[in-house]
């Protein structure tokens, strides 16, 4: 792990933040793809009500649970050892598309206002594919303050195996992977994937991890995932990258080595957080929630998880947020904090911004009071989306200039999550030929609510 202080300034995140401003005349024009009769988007969700009873906060407490460290080891060293997030990224196989090389349909998928200053398409199949889609992003600066992992900066996107068109469901339904993808030249980014799956047997053997990763967080050397149905969370080890020498459909062991479903590498699940108040129930503020989305908050003390409830783009019912400390015990990184074995939210608030898709919570420099920037995706696949930011005492979103609408964000975007030292905020798009990742200043977010 990287021994590093917190929250420190450096020139060079200064200077990278003027560099891809710059690029942000190479989107301008993607904004004039979009038409000027998409959506209002949704009413004021009004500010934030905070959730301070017992029920309300004991619907929110996890139960932490750890697999044996022999179990890990087992399977480490039966598959060759940790290859590295470097490993993963020296051997990648597929090359994102810059703005200008994606299709006119992708790029109408770009935020109205404020316009993206970043934006790649994915390569070959992955961009069309409707077996697999996108749903969470997260990146080295929300695992370090440095914004890198080793040399490199780092953007890992999560996606799900989800077939629309399939008349029922396969055994490969909810498969989760993930997209390491090698963001230390802007201008070439390239990934690998890498398949999550839980191992079983003592460390003897793997299965399929089965999540929708709706929300997905790497902090430290941990990357926590929302788990099947949004019944709580799942923790994997960024140093326990195995490399499977087998390619095949199988996944686990098989009769000459381990297969991962054709993929050459997997992340075993080192942990879960499950709610030992049962099944999660949607829009009951004492019910336990079914956790929709993830992100980091750095500005909060100390470092937190911010989380969101799935909740229907239609329903009249409120939502909920709230966040969960970080250990900062040394012998805990990248684990939640913890009392006996049970993590209980630092704060949590009620949202009427229903069909949320993302979170994030920020505290402006010298500011007492968090600002919580909510993303609400409409029904209709065909409508952007919108980006609100609340408060306790109300809230604000963006006005298109061309239909003075809200309906200005992503199109289908799903997740957030701000670099901090790039001062970016990144979403990603999750429609079939519409599958753009992008960054925004949250800078340019702020000035667009004035």
């Amino acid at each position: 792990m990287k021994q590093r202080g917190r929250h420190r300034r450096r020139r060079r995140g200064q200077a990278l933040r003027a560099t891809l401003a710059g690029t942000a005349l190479a989107l301008t024009a993607a904004a004039t793809l979009i038409s000027a009769s998409q959506a209002t988007g949704s009413g004021s969700p009004g500010g934030l009500t905070p959730l301070r009873s017992a029920s309300a906060a004991g619907a929110l407490r996890l139960h932490e649970n750890l697999v044996p460290r022999d179990t890990l080891d087992t399977l480490t060293k039966d598959m060759g050892g940790n290859v590295g997030v470097d490993g993963v990224l020296e051997s990648a196989d597929h090359a994102m598309r810059n703005t200008s090389d994606c299709a006119a349909a992708e790029r109408a998928a770009l935020p109205v206002e404020p316009t993206a200053t970043r934006g790649y398409c994915w390569d070959g199949g992955d961009a069309t594919t409707r077996q697999w889609q996108p749903r969470s992003v997260t990146t080295s600066g929300d695992a370090d303050d440095d914004g890198r992992w080793g040399e490199h900066r780092v953007i890992l996107a999560g996606w799900t195996q989800h077939d629309r068109q399939a008349a029922t469901p396969t055994r490969d339904e909810g498969m989760a992977r993930v997209a390491f993808v090698d963001a230390t030249d802007a201008q070439a980014l390239t990934y690998r994937w890498v398949l999550l799956v839980a191992p079983r047997e003592g460390g003897k053997d793997f299965t399929a991890v089965h999540s929708g990763l709706g929300g997905m967080v790497w902090y430290q050397d941990k990357l926590i995932v929302t788990a099947a149905h949004g019944a709580g969370l799942l923790v994997f080890d960024l140093h326990r990258l195995l490399r499977a020498g087998v390619n095949s459909g199988a996944v686990g062991r098989v009769s000459d080595g381990y297969s991962a479903a054709g993929y050459q590498y997997v992340l075993p699940a080192i942990g879960s957080y499950d709610a030992p108040g049962g099944a999660c129930v949607a829009g009951d503020d004492r019910a336990v929630p079914c956790i929709g989305s993830l992100s980091l908050d750095r500005t909060s003390a100390p470092d937190s998880l911010v989380a969101t409830e799935r909740s229907a783009s239609g329903g009249a019912q409120r939502a909920r947020v709230w966040r969960y400390a970080y250990s900062t015990a040394a012998y805990r990184t990248g684990l939640l904090a913890d009392s006996q074995g049970y993590v209980d939210a630092a704060e949590a608030y009620a949202t009427k911004a229903a069909g949320l898709s993302g979170a994030l919570s920020h505290t402006p420099s010298g500011a007492h009071e968090a600002e919580w920037y909510v993303e609400h995706t409409p029904d209709s696949r065909t409508q952007h989306g919108t980006l609100w930011r609340q408060t306790g005492s109300g809230a604000k979103a963006a006005t298109c200039t061309a239909d003075q609408s809200h309906a200005c964000w992503g199109l289908g975007a799903e997740s957030l999550s701000y670099w901090q030292e790039t001062g970016e905020l990144w979403a990603l798009t999750g429609a079939a030929t519409q599958r753009v990742l992008y960054a925004v200043p949250l800078s340019s977010v702020d000035h667009s609510l004035q």
